[in-house]
């Protein structure tokens, strides 16, 4: 068996232009694996933690103390160690850690080793990393979750629900809803300029026009699916991630600018309940605020039928708070982001859970983002179904996105796409 021969971390840029860690991993048969970890804005307070020097470089964001647990802590107890053991190498770094979010050797430096050790243990086996990830089940090709307009931490000033993306399930092949998306997409910047709008794009690549109302995205989103000559409710449907706690001074206080408003837990499902009556959402992800708890089963009681309803404060990838989810009814489908639970294994035994439970599962990338598209390939090995990569533009996004391409073309007849399968169960 390969053995871990040599670790090199380094401090590299995401898409944001801030520090982040990049790892490298060779095995004793000549295999290496990289791995660059992405950064999120809008976070929940059970993350596992970002370790950041907090110096005067950088603005206090660098990463050198990451890089630095990587080579003087980490190394010297897993080089030389099996690198096919990843369960029981993810366990010590954690216990090594010796803390619930990562703390002391940060949760960027475990999952540059975590993901780099997978990367080089497929390809000592001669697989690709969605093959090495997958536990037994059918490859299947994921629809594309695409932020076509970009609001709250992820463009100041546009909108206070934090995405607006369509979701072409209505196709037979990743390639073609791909194709759709693409297409509304620059339809959406035709029709922004035509109305004197900003077409400059927030984090995730989405256009961040300033609008009066919340509603005016989705109305823009309807008219250049439209204008794109595709069918909504049909073909392409509407998704978005509200962000619900930053916008929340006060568990069950919720203050909107657009229009402005303070409405209570209560009074934002009736906004939800509404514009699920007039639009084809088939997906609203934190719709409540972490701290919310008890009014997620609420809303999961109301609409739970109706919509797919994702967690992701209120989980952060966590599998502890994902079995509370599920025993206390709080969603019916969850967000899965690798860095906010700092290892693969942890990622996937939440991924298990959740399956298990028979949940929608969906990869998600961060609002700062790497050329990484480790995230592609694990959509596809353990077929969740639905992928969340930003819009379809700028490299750190497209990467994702080709590479689902490239995998689809290499299975051919052997994967499906998922299409509509994933959210019928929500859509009674």
């Amino acid at each position: 068996m390969a053995r871990i021969e040599n670790i090199k971390a380094r401090e590299v840029l995401d898409s944001r232009g801030n520090p982040t860690v990049e790892v490298d991993i060779l095995l004793s048969d000549g295999a290496e694996g990289t791995a660059i970890i992405p950064s999120g804005a809008s976070t929940g307070e059970n993350e596992a933690h970002e370790l950041r020097d907090g110096d005067g470089r950088y603005m206090g964001r660098g990463v050198l103390k990451a890089v630095s647990n990587v080579h003087d802590i980490i190394a010297p107890e897993i080089v030389g160690r099996e690198a096919s053991n990843q369960e029981e190498i993810d366990a010590l770094m954690v216990q090594m850690d010796g803390t619930s979010l990562l703390k002391t050797l940060g949760a960027n430096a475990i999952l540059g080793v975590s993901l780099s050790l997978a990367r080089a243990s497929a390809r000592s086996a001669g697989q690709p990393l969605y093959k090495h990830l997958n536990q037994g089940s059918p490859f299947t090709m994921p629809v594309p979750m695409l932020n076509i307009i970009n609001g709250g931490r992820h463009a100041h000033n546009s909108t206070d629900f934090q995405e607006f993306m369509v979701i072409p399930a209505g196709f037979e092949t990743f390639r073609r809803a791909l194709q759709a998306g693409v297409e509304i997409y620059h339809t959406l910047k035709g029709i922004l300029d035509k109305q004197g709008l900003s077409t400059n794009v927030g984090d995730e690549g989405g256009f961040a026009p300033i609008l009066g109302a919340n509603r005016d995205a989705v109305e823009l989103i309807l008219q250049a699916i439209e204008m794109a000559g595709y069918k909504a409710g049909e073909q392409i449907f509407l998704g978005m991630d509200v962000a619900a706690s930053e916008f929340s001074p006060d568990k069950g206080s919720y203050a909107l600018k657009r229009p402005e408003m303070s409405l209570t837990s209560g009074g934002l499902l009736d906004v939800y309940d509404t514009w699920l009556n007039e639009y084809p959402f088939v997906s609203i992800e934190d719709g409540l605020g972490e701290d919310d708890w008890n009014s997620w089963g609420t809303m999961t009681e109301r609409f739970g039928s109706r919509v797919q309803l994702v967690g992701d404060d209120v989980y952060t990838t966590n599998p502890d708070l994902i079995r509370k989810g599920i025993v206390d009814g709080t969603s019916n489908a969850v967000l899965v982001k690798l860095n906010q639970i700092g290892t693969v294994t942890k990622t996937l035994e939440a991924i298990q859970e959740t399956q298990n439970a028979d949940w929608g599962v969906v990869i998600s990338h961060r609002s700062g983002e790497t050329e990484d598209s480790s995230i592609a390939d694990l959509a596809v090995g353990i077929s969740a179904g639905q992928i969340k990569a930003g819009a379809p533009t700028r490299g750190e996004r497209t990467a994702k996105y080709n590479r689902l391409l490239r995998i689809e073309e290499e299975l051919g007849d052997k994967v499906a796409y998922a299409g509509m399968s994933v959210f019928e169960k929500y859509l009674r």
